[in-house]
Formats: structure tokens, C-alpha cells, sequence
């Protein structure tokens, strides 16, 4: 027989936040809501508490965590910040936006996979905030999800996952965003680089900055060396049915398919239905698109097609996000 579920899932009750908030600081787990996915969040000051996390969902010691702040006071607290990341914050925190810097000697090397950096960010979830709040410690969050897999972007996607290996799920509802943070690497502020893109776009990172940030690289990094930042192997974020991709779906394609392989188009197509036919946003607008692209993912894996065919975003911006986070769905 399966293990039931141990998880429960609760609501953000100002009671139900104070006993989270004290779970937290003595070292336990909470699944938690941000506007990107849902995170497994621990105290990121305790190595010993953020080792719970890595268990739970299977990651590599290799992959860092991200550490989240409430107040821009608390980045000096757990990294060397600069200028350039100073700009960044005031305009795009709370927001989707990470900074990797410098870290302080407080933050543990199992947050930072070793390195003697630090990724961070102010979400803006207002319950995930008045947690952070009474809390009053930075949490050290990835995708409270097993390694590898579609980000959840709900608490049933979490309970789904990880129901059996944590016990506390905060329900802050649908992420609104659905895709995880920007990453921007600021150890040298005159050369920023884009390690993974968000909402948050290059152009709005340069725009504020006013200098180049250098692209996202196209090569993936190696799984056993330690990573700069979540997000970089070149598998992840993936459903367990594989996954072919497509820079335009063709209707007629479509229709002459096996009933047994799902098509998923950007937006709902015009006199094409059927039981393996379906798609992201009605309208095909991105942010829609961006926010139930996971949702979408796991919920075709469930219906066990021998495969699903997925229409590329089309442009930059927010298309550049959408299409990392499938391209790395898709790898073998």
C-alpha cells in the first residue's frame, strides 16, 4: 500500500502563521507560496535545517538555494551587496527578480553549494512576506518540488509531490506569475550576466543599469560541479512523458496525430478540438502563458500520452523565459 499523505495543507490564519513561523526558526520545513512557484523553504542561517531540504526533494548538493529577505536591511546581513545591486533592488524588489553576490560568512556552504557566493531575493507574496516577517530570518527556498521535475505553481502540485516527505504546506493560492525568478549575477557589477531568465527581462535590467547585461548562456552546466545559481542544468523543470517542441504547431499535424500524443498550443485554436488538443492561454498572451505553463505540464503527465508536443512563445522578453523553461523540459 502507498503511504498516505503527511502534509497538511493550511491556511495563512494570522494563528497558523505564528506556528509556521515558530516551526521555522526550530528548524522544521514549510512549503510556501511566492508570486514565481511554490518554494520548500528553511531557516538559512542553520545548515543543518537546509540539509532537510536537499533530502527531501532529492537535489544534488551541488545545486544552491536561493536565500529570501523581507527588507532591503537584510541584504547586507547575508551578502556584500554593490551599487549595481542596489539599483536592481529598488526597482524590482519585492519582485521575481535574484541577485547573486558576495556572501557573508553567516550563510552556510549547503546554501551555496560551496561557493563563496549568495543568490537572493525579496518576494512579494503578501502571505509568504508576513511570514518572512514573523520569522524574522531569512529563508533559503527552491521549488518545493522533487528534483528535476515541474515547478509547482500550487498547493496540490506540492502535496502531489512532496505530501509524504514534509508536513506543513502553506496555501497562498495560484502563483501569478508561474515561472521562477530572473537570476542576474552581480559579483562584478561592471559585467552582469543573465544566468536564468524570469519576468524580470534583459531589457529592464539594462534599462536600470545602463550597461550590457550579457545573455543567458546556451550551454548547460555540468551536473557535478558545484552551480552558481538553481536553474542551470540543462534538463530540469520536467515532466516525466517526453516532451518534442515545436516553433509553430501545425493544425493539420494536429489532427492526423495518434490520439495517444497531446498537443499543447500557445493559445486555443480555431475548429480544432479534440481529447489530445489543448493549450496554455486562450488568447495566447504570454503572461498567461507563463502562468499556467507547469500547470499545463503536470497535468498532461497525468493523463499518461506517449507524448506531448508543445508550441514555442514567440518574441524576447517573457517568450525568452517561457521557451528556457521548456527547452530544458524537452532535454533527454
Amino acid at each position: 500500500m502507498t503511504a498516505p499523505f503527511s502534509a497538511r495543507i493550511q491556511r495563512g490564519t494570522p494563528r497558523n502563521l505564528a506556528r509556521l513561523a515558530r516551526l521555522l526558526r526550530a528548524g522544521e520545513l514549510v512549503a510556501v507560496p511566492t508570486e514565481t512557484v511554490y518554494g520548500l523553504a528553511a531557516n538559512a542561517l542553520d545548515a543543518r535545517a537546509c540539509r532537510k531540504i536537499f533530502t527531501a526533494k532529492g537535489r544534488p548538493a551541488s545545486d544552491p538555494l536561493i536565500v529570501h529577505i523581507h527588507s532591503l536591511a537584510q541584504l547586507a546581513e547575508v551578502a556584500e551587496p554593490n551599487a549595481a545591486a542596489r539599483r536592481l533592488a529598488e526597482k524590482f524588489w519585492p519582485g521575481a527578480l535574484t541577485l547573486v553576490l558576495p556572501k557573508k560568512t553567516c550563510v552556510p556552504g549547503t546554501v551555496s553549494a560551496g561557493l563563496p557566493s549568495v543568490a537572493v531575493r525579496m518576494p512579494s507574496h503578501p502571505l509568504f512576506r508576513r511570514l518572512l516577517k514573523l520569522a524574522g530570518i531569512p529563508l533559503a527556498a527552491p521549488s518545493a518540488n522533487p528534483f528535476g521535475y515541474v515547478s509547482p505553481t500550487s498547493a496540490a502540485h506540492v502535496r502531489a509531490g512532496l505530501g509524504r516527505k514534509i508536513r506543513h504546506i502553506l496555501d497562498g493560492g495560484p502563483c501569478t506569475i508561474g515561472l521562477e525568478s530572473t537570476i542576474v549575477d552581480l559579483r562584478h557589477p561592471r559585467a552582469p550576466r543573465l544566468l536564468r531568465p524570469g519576468a524580470v527581462t534583459q531589457a529592464q535590467l539594462e534599462r536600470v543599469l545602463g550597461i550590457p547585461v550579457r545573455p543567458a548562456s546556451k550551454s548547460a552546466a555540468k551536473p557535478a560541479a558545484a552551480q552558481l545559481a538553481p536553474g542551470l542544468l540543462a534538463r530540469h523543470y520536467s515532466p516525466r512523458t517526453p516532451v518534442t517542441l515545436h516553433q509553430k504547431i501545425s493544425s493539420a499535424a494536429a489532427r492526423r496525430s495518434p490520439a495517444d500524443e497531446a498537443w499543447v498550443f500557445l493559445a486555443k485554436p480555431r475548429a480544432l478540438m479534440g481529447k489530445n488538443i489543448f493549450w496554455f492561454d486562450t488568447h495566447g498572451r504570454l503572461p498567461g502563458v507563463a502562468r499556467r505553463l507547469f500547470h499545463v505540464l503536470r497535468l498532461l503527465d497525468g493523463k499518461k500520452f506517449a507524448r506531448l508536443h508543445v508550441e514555442l512563445a514567440l518574441g524576447e522578453g517573457l517568450a525568452t523565459a517561457i521557451n528556457d523553461r521548456l527547452r530544458r523540459a524537452a532535454a533527454k
